[in-house]
């Protein structure tokens, strides 16, 4: 009795030591770190424990049970490019938060010229004793060369994918162990893939991530263990083959395998490491979005009898290819025409750039993209730590994963690096590799937008011998060898459809980018830019509902197969998101946004009032020669001007009307009068302007600036007139437009019309 109440005392003592301990070690953590100034937060940002930052296992479908997390304040110091490691260090850096980024609680810059050094001290558990000791670092951007103890253990280059280190031999066989690393990072600079980073953010290039921004983390591993394994899954034959690649000598080893479905065992088999081993599961409940379903697999190494490994993974049935619905090409998810219709997403955040500020905030974007009705989503030039793939797996979205660019936008005074082609193979095949396993992943894009596009039929037939199970997009909306299996435009803002080719399925990878400035929710103050502008929440769902029913219009008549809408989220001084950069919602209502995706909604109707130039030319006035400074007003005398048919520009113009007048100087202004019927107060509440505009545009109505717009459209765009030409407008009178359009490059082309636009909400 008496050992049993020393021994509770005892329990308590320890465990009230460790607590303060712990708060101890929080405290420090707190007192040493704080995010840097920065232009917007998400409110995850308050969750971040710089004790334990992303504390949650970095790996779901290869899990071990003990592991040791290494992030947290690390020491750093930047040097000049191949300088001796620091004797001193400048401050902390919270891991595994980019140096640039406001959570790092540093945000500083990286030159070329320079490298990024980290260090830390870590202590192995006595109990990993007589195993080898496995360093893991998630990604680090871009060259890493670590050590342990001053001695090196290996160099990795690559910016996005995962690396390990065995480094048993460098450890001391007690006490304190010190972790090294060196980073360079030549973003702009090497022709090295690098996906939306830029020294020089502006346009649609963001800031970089350089050095750690995936967890580091150690696991004790037995000699004889799992290196790596892959999983096929087969609807065909109700069947799951594995390979089992093993970390030391597996000679006379034995591989047990067990799927389960929640308790349920459905299915067991053994086999040898190295070698396919074939589970069979009887009547598989097959994965897609709307029930994405997951088995549990046991994997288990034996050796001389004895237990040497044992790793938790899981996997699905679902099967993804190119086949044919009605006669045309089609995308078929366990052999049904599944439309694919899913957002760009980036993956940058305000506060952790690449890296989310927590698992909470990074499961929550695939949350709002499911509430959002999407079943798809396109990973846009980047590639994601595991745990995103694991809630697409789990939440139920399939994924088109790019490859990240080379040579993405160029800053244009700056000469832009050649290509490195042999760092752009090889990790374009580690990304393959790494990211097999995953079932929501259904297709890979070798290119984006002709960004360093090169050997395109060699890259697609080595992604092909990697991985013959999944699709492959050559280049979307970049240049087309019909090596691929789609056929893949962007369009913008108003969605199109490519013209049919023989064995590819026809896809609109980008279009939309509707544009909405949220006060208190952007980058910056100044200077943001969508592909279209509107004001309103409302304007927001109305105008995507239009744009989801050409989309359909397209699938029923053409027989695309899916659209992808640019963008999920702002970023930076993008706002085009459905999302605000901190992640809120810009609609009030996500359900008709869904019920959009879902085709359910008819959207706006729109009834020409003033007709446009696209099925008939109709004759303006115009100069190419600045007119006077009241060319606008409505009583300018406009007799000395030409006559023109509409629409004015040059035939290589995408989706133009009626080409009545070519015009290929860099301004022209028109002028048109018009007589507005007696329109109730209704109609003229719900009058909007139609026009198509490359590149800026000023639309005046009697005198009265009516719209206005940067930058150039795609096709033609119906838009809100301001409230003072609205009441300009003269109904049963005569009335005047005055367009003013200019041009700097590219296609030109300008038409206006006015109409009725009923939102049938």
């Amino acid at each position: 009795m008496m050992k049993s109440i020393l021994y509770r005392r005892l329990t308590t003592l320890i465990l009230m030591t460790a607590s303060i301990l712990a708060i101890d070690s929080l405290l420090i953590a707190q007192s040493e770190w704080k995010p840097a100034d920065n232009p917007l937060m998400t409110q995850w940002a308050a969750d971040v424990d710089p004790g334990a930052p992303l504390p949650e296992y970095p790996r779901p479908q290869f899990v071990r049970k003990n592991w040791q997390n290494l992030n947290g304040l690390w020491d750093y110091a930047v040097t000049d490019e191949n300088a001796a490691k620091p004797v001193t260090w400048t401050g902390k850096i919270l891991v595994p938060y980019a140096f640039e980024s406001a959570l790092s609680g540093v945000a500083g810059r990286l030159e070329q010229n320079q490298d990024l050094w980290y260090q830390r001290s870590f202590k192995i558990p006595a109990s990993w004793n007589q195993q080898r000791v496995i360093l893991h670092f998630g990604a680090v951007d871009y060259k890493t060369t670590v050590y342990v103890n001053n001695q090196p253990v290996g160099s990795h280059e690559g910016g996005y994918d995962p690396f390990s280190f065995d480094i048993t031999d460098q450890l001391k066989t007690s006490g304190a162990q010190t972790l090294t690393v060196q980073v360079n990072d030549k973003t702009n600079y090497d022709g090295k893939p690098r996906g939306k980073q830029t020294l020089w953010p502006q346009g649609i290039m963001y800031t970089p991530t350089s050095g750690i921004w995936q967890t580091v983390w150690l696991e004790p591993v037995a000699n004889v263990s799992v290196e790596d394994f892959k999983l096929i899954p087969d609807i065909d034959n109700d069947s799951l083959k594995v390979n089992i690649e093993a970390r030391g000598n597996a000679s006379g080893a034995k591989v047990s395998l067990k799927a389960r479905n929640g308790r349920q065992t459905v299915g067991t088999a053994e086999g040898k490491m190295g070698k396919d081993i074939t589970l069979n599961i009887k009547n598989p409940v097959l994965w897609t979005p709307d029930n994405p379903h997951l088995y549990d697999l046991d994997i288990e190494i034996s050796q001389a009898g004895k237990v040497t490994d044992k790793v938790q993974s899981y996997f699905a049935m679902r099967k993804i290819e190119l086949g044919t619905d009605n006669g045309r090409p089609a995308l078929l998810l366990n052999g049904k025409n599944v439309f694919q219709f899913g957002p760009l997403d980036q993956g940058f955040w305000p506060d952790g750039i690449y890296t989310a500020p927590t698992d909470e905030a990074l499961k929550n974007d695939i949350e709002m993209m499911k509430k959002f009705g999407f079943n798809m989503v396109r990973k846009h030039i980047k590639v994601e730590p595991a745990r995103w793939y694991y809630y697409t797996d789990k939440l139920g979205l399939m994924v088109w994963q790019d490859m990240p660019s080379a040579n993405s936008y160029r800053r244009q005074d700056h000469p832009q690096p050649p290509v490195d082609e042999a760092a752009y193979e090889r990790e374009l095949r580690a990304m393959v590799d790494n990211l097999y396993n995953h079932p929501s992943i259904i297709m890979w894009v070798i290119f984006n937008e002709s960004q360093g596009q090169h050997k395109t039929e060699h890259l697609v037939s080595v992604v092909r011998s990697l991985d013959p199970s999944r699709l492959i997009n050559e280049a979307s909306g970049g240049g087309h060898r019909g090596t691929g299996d789609v056929r893949d435009m962007h369009s913008y803002p108003p969605p199109n459809c490519p013209k049919p080719f023989e064995n590819q399925a026809l896809v609109c990878g980008e279009y939309g980018g509707i544009g909405l400035r949220v006060p208190g929710h952007m980058w910056q103050q100044q200077g943001n830019w969508g592909y279209t502008e509107i004001n309103t929440g409302t304007d927001l769902e109305n105008l995507y509902a239009s744009f989801a029913n050409m989309v359909k219009k397209f699938k029923d008549e053409r027989g695309m197969c899916a659209a992808v809408y640019t963008q999920i989220t702002d970023v930076e001084i993008e706002t085009n998101g459905l999302l605000t950069y901190d992640r809120k919602l810009k609609t009030d209502s996500p359900e008709w946004i869904a019920g959009a995706n879902r085709f359910e909604w008819e959207g706006p109707t729109y009834t020409p009032i003033v007709d446009t130039s696209e099925k008939e030319s109709k004759t303006w006035q115009y100069t190419t020669i600045r007119p006077q400074d009241n060319w606008f007003t409505r009583d300018f005398d406009d007799s000395s001007w030409t006559a023109g048919e509409g629409g004015f520009g040059t035939r290589e113009t995408p989706n133009i009307g009626r080409l009545g007048t070519t015009w290929s100087t860099s301004d022209i202004w028109l002028r048109r009068t018009f007589t507005l019927p007696n329109l109730s107060k209704k109609e003229l509440a719900q009058l909007k302007i139609r026009d198509y505009h490359d590149e800026d545009v000023e639309i005046y109505i009697n005198g009265v600036l009516a719209y206005q717009a940067e930058r150039w459209v795609t096709g033609y765009e119906v838009k809100d007139l301001t409230d003072e030409a609205r009441a300009a407008l003269i109904p049963g009178g005569q009335n005047v437009f005055a367009v003013h359009c200019r041009q700097t490059g590219g296609g030109q082309y300008v038409d206006v019309g006015l109409g009725i636009d009923n939102p049938n909400r």
